[in-house]
């Protein structure tokens, strides 16, 4: 029987932990966040809603206490403030870094063999952080933010066609920001047939800065960070690991060498299985997509060195 527990019982926490019970991802949840009452009505909300839906599966909210979180198979941490129009995911460093480095060390007293999934933002460096805090071994550790981006590209691509979205593939690397992500134009098809045989380049390029702003569009729209999709791409990334799908998902993972990268939590294609992250795939990039990916690596080096511990 799998276990996960979500660590923040906010929107993205929340939605996260109820698409986990709705699709049967998961059969034992629990919900954890650090203010009296919040996980434990979300969670109560949840299992009513289950018993309605004829779903089997529970899910259980607590308050900080992570013995309750005992030998959870996935941890996924969504702790942190959310953005507010105008801010970018970096200016959130300061306080979530403190909170990310807190909540890593409390799931390892209690569950030292979980693959945890980072949905922190600036997704990157706490990804990166922690690496640094826990010292697991690089499979177990995933940032989600590509996943999302992915999802994100795949919708703009498709209102763009005018094409059913479930036929649209495509995927993005790169840094999770507005400056840094990269969407993979060149590779993005509709049913197989190249994009580029649908849209011009123009066109193209829209859907790509489309995609790069697409969490800033809803953040100003919703006047804070959006939940759905994160959620959602949160609890994708969990059912492929559970499931032992070994499906190719981007996600921030540590490069070693890979893409000429070392020491540098970005999103790549990864394979993801029982283990977690089990390979991560190399594409051949074009020159000019080396040289986007160089300034995407680049920039999150640098919000890593802002990392107050």
């Amino acid at each position: 029987m799998s276990k996960v527990t979500v660590i923040g019982a906010g929107n993205v926490g929340a939605t996260c932990a109820n698409v986990l019970i709705n699709e049967g991802i998961a059969h034992e949840v629990v919900l954890l966040d650090i203010k009296e009452g919040v996980s434990e009505g979300k969670a109560m909300d949840m299992m009513q809603a289950a018993n309605i839906l004829r779903l089997d599966a529970t899910i259980k909210g607590v308050t900080n206490d992570y013995s309750a979180t005992a030998d959870s198979d996935v941890v996924i941490i969504t702790s942190g403030i959310p953005r507010k129009p105008g801010m970018t995911r970096e200016e959130l460093i300061g306080v979530n870094a403190g909170i990310v480095k807190s909540v890593t060390e409390n799931v390892l007293k209690y569950s030292p063999k979980a693959i945890i999934v980072c949905v922190s933002n600036p997704m990157d460096t706490m990804t990166y952080l922690i690496h640094k805090v826990s010292g697991l071994p690089k499979n177990q550790i995933i940032g989600m933010g590509g996943a999302l981006d992915s999802a994100r590209f795949r919708y703009y691509l498709s209102q763009a066609m005018g094409a059913d979205y479930n036929d649209v593939d495509g995927f993005v690397i790169g840094g999770h920001g507005d400056t840094t992500m990269i969407p993979m134009t060149r590779l993005a098809v509709n049913r197989g047939v190249p994009a580029s045989q649908y849209l011009d380049k123009e066109t193209l390029a829209k859907v790509a800065a489309d995609t790069m702003v697409g969490g800033a569009t809803l953040t100003g729209l919703l006047g804070t960070s959006a939940w759905y999709a994160p959620g959602a791409a949160a609890a994708s990334l969990v059912r492929a690991i559970l499931n032992d799908s070994k499906a190719m998902i981007t996600c921030s993972a540590l490069l070693e060498g890979e893409y000429g990268e070392k020491d540098l939590c970005i999103g790549v294609p990864c394979i993801l299985g029982k283990n977690g992250i089990e390979k991560i795939i190399e594409i051949e990039l074009n020159d000019e997509e080396k040289e986007l990916f160089a300034k995407s690596a680049a920039a999150v080096h640098k919000t890593n060195a802002a990392l107050p511990c």
